[in-house]
């Protein structure tokens, strides 16, 4: 039986090798640190952080995020530490984009488990208000058995602060140096991938137009889910006990858009009615691995299911590569070892004892990376084999353009839980690809880089091919974006100052599906940029005021997105202050942007557009392999979502989706 806990309580541990889920309404900073028996930490190397997330017996998330999973072995810290504490922090108290204290977010949940999910403890930390730090809970040594205590001590000065409460000499610089390892992950991240446990109220409805918070997903640069780092809120819409409507700036049902009371209902509280049983799988042959099915996992729909699924697939990859990857370390080293053992002893240098040993050594070193290779190539042909079911069985908002479901496509009737960007691989694993994710609605704008660079295949790619190609796979997302949402629920806005994307943008202006003519030269970004202000401005002031319902009659309630072509030209200071500002305020407001840019070009802004970059997710028109998740910290390839050459599915589907919106407007 779970026990939950109340500040100050504690609860005996049976089990040595723990699992820390951290559930946030919004992406904080996770980290671990090891103190004596009264509490000091004796140096920064004593503390596991996104800068250094591994430590003896630890190891912590590498960025910030709303959802996180920290390792625990007990049995692996050292006789002096006597305490391990968990501690979260909010990266907008030293310089972010998000809020600054405890108290304007949703309390922050952490469960202790087992490595099989069972959970043994949990603790809402509530009471918290102006703290922007935090020691959740603690396990600690007594009397030769461990413990965990229900902590949740804040600090209004940060994690600087609770370092240096904690005796530890170089608390400002440590702080420092995490507050730079999570900015540094923002803009790479991959989402987190949502819980696989069938705990929380997982039902889902329709966002309403006029109210309602983000969906307190981690950064989505996590990605992020998380991921990641791809910022993760638990699947199903409503994973922290409440609706989502489409405006807010608050995050979760715990906090409103006007800063008013926090609700500190129990987050994990089940509701609703269980969900349907999942399809069964069909009994495996004597020796053989059970065949998979399309939506096993855990979920209150299909598309859930699928969701998690394919998050499950994305879990499943991270791990078995990691498990090889360390037994190939472990080979190398073992092998390296044996050869300077070898090497050290004159005797073996005479006759054919010295080249003896080095067959030996690189014998073992050839088996143990053999067994390795073995056991990864059973788990990826699992894998292949799921996703040869689960690849057809997925609704367009999640399959490939070349999936056969786009050809009965319908414009839909309700929003999709989330929106397929891409795929994601490993070089160990080149014949599977996980499907790329991203939670709706945005939570983060979208960078595509026309930068120039080297492809992966080793062919070169020129600035003017990049470009295009870049303006092409904006051009796909937008079409997704639009195909997936009902009808009057998405509008796409384009700035072209020069002109140079009109080929690319022509299934979108030739379809009509955009709200205009892409807007050129200054004075078209002036006017569509000043349009958007006013219009973040305005749901704001009404979200403040406690009035959603007094926008202007003819208000579009619509989630809006701008598609920036050739930044920074045609934007003067004025106009590219806007952008920021709708870059950080607009998607909580339902603004959301699109940037294809070579970010050398803006280089003369210098470091004020460093924060745009960042808040931005960066995504590429080649495979390139610069996402990373936060888990195991693996450098994912990203690849583009490719249109068949030749098809015509996109003009189809923008067919449909245009008389479908002149079917609404009537």
């Amino acid at each position: 039986m779970t026990a939950e806990l109340v500040r100050g309580q504690n609860h005996p541990l049976s089990q040595s090798r723990l699992e820390i889920r951290i559930s946030a309404g919004t992406p904080v900073a996770a980290a671990a640190a090891l103190s004596d028996e009264n509490g000091r930490i004796h140096g920064t190397e004593w503390v596991a952080h996104p800068g250094a997330p591994v430590q003896p017996g630890l190891e912590v998330s590498r960025q910030a995020a709303a959802d996180h999973r920290l390792a625990v072995d007990l049995d692996a810290v050292t006789e002096a530490v006597h305490r391990v504490s968990v501690l979260l922090a909010l990266p907008a108290a030293n310089g972010g984009a998000g809020p600054a204290r405890f108290g304007a977010v949703a309390a922050p949940f952490v469960a202790v488990t087992g490595l099989d999910g069972t959970e043994v403890a949990n603790y809402t930390i509530t009471g918290l208000d102006l703290e922007s730090a935090v020691v959740a809970l603690e396990l600690y040594r007594r009397q030769g058995a461990w413990k965990v205590r229900a902590v949740g001590q804040g600090y209004a000065g940060g994690l600087a602060e609770l370092f240096a409460d904690q005796g530890l000499s170089e608390a400002a610089q440590l702080a420092a140096g995490i507050d730079e390892a999570v900015a540094r992950g923002l803009a790479r991240s991959v989402q987190a991938p949502p819980p696989r446990t069938s705990e929380g109220d997982r039902s889902r409805q329709a966002a309403a137009p006029a109210v309602g918070p983000d969906q307190g997903a981690a950064p989505q640069g996590a990605p992020g889910p998380v991921p990641p780092a791809y910022g993760g809120q638990p699947a199903g819409g409503q994973g922290q006990g409440g609706p989502q409507p489409a405006y807010g700036g608050a995050t979760g049902p715990h906090a409103s858009a006007g800063g008013g009371p926090v609700n500190y209902s129990h987050p994990r509280r089940q509701t609703s009615a269980p969900p349907p049983p999942p399809p069964a799988a069909p009994p495996a042959q004597p020796g053989q691995p059970t065949r998979p099915v399309a939506g096993d996992a855990t979920g209150w729909s299909m598309e859930e299911r699928l969701y998690n699924q394919v998050w499950g697939m994305f879990e499943d990859l991270a791990r078995t590569a990691a498990a090889y990857r360390s037994a190939v370390d472990f080979a190398e080293s073992r092998m390296d070892k044996e050869l300077e053992q070898a090497l050290s002893d004159p005797r073996s240098r005479i006759g054919g004892q010295g080249d003896a040993a080095r067959e030996a050594a690189r014998a073992r070193y050839t088996q143990l990376v053999d067994q390795a290779r073995a056991s990864l190539d059973r788990d990826v042909a699992q894998l292949v084999a799921e996703s040869e079911v689960v690849e057809p069985a997925l609704p367009p908002a999640f399959a490939r353009w070349d999936n056969p479901c786009w050809h009965a496509y319908r414009v839909p009737m309700e929003i999709p839980m989330a929106l397929r960007l891409g795929d994601l691989r490993l070089p160990e694993a080149e014949s599977i690809r996980i499907p790329m994710l991203l939670r709706l609605p945005l939570e983060r704008g979208l960078w595509i880089d026309s930068g120039r660079t080297d492809s992966l295949d080793g062919s070169f790619t020129d600035s003017h091919d990049m470009r295009r190609l870049a303006m092409d796979t904006a051009v796909a997302h937008a079409a997704r974006l639009l195909a997936v949402y009902p009808a009057g629920e998405f509008t796409v806005h384009v700035v072209d100052p020069a002109g140079s994307g009109a080929q690319a943008l022509a299934p979108l202006t030739q379809s009509g599906v955009l709200a205009g003519p892409p807007a050129q030269g200054a004075a078209g970004v002036t006017e569509v940029l000043a349009r958007l202000t006013q219009r973040v401005d305005l749901v704001q002031m009404a979200l403040r005021g406690g009035a959603p319902d007094a926008l202007p009659p003819g208000f579009d309630t619509s989630q809006q997105l701008l598609i920036v072509n050739d930044f920074p030209h045609g934007f003067d200071d004025r106009a590219v202050n806007q952008l920021r500002y709708l870059v950080d305020e607009g998607p909580s407001v339902g603004v959301h942007l699109m940037m294809v840019a070579d970010r050398e070009e803006s280089a003369g802004y210098g470091p004020l557009l460093d924060p745009l970059w960042r808040a931005l997710l960066r995504l590429t028109p080649v495979p390139d392999d610069h996402l990373a998740d936060p888990w195991v910290g693996h450098a994912w390839t990203y690849e583009p979502p490719a249109v068949p050459h030749g098809s015509e599915v996109l003009r189809t589907v923008l067919t449909q989706v245009a008389e479908a919106r002149r079917t609404w407007n009537r």
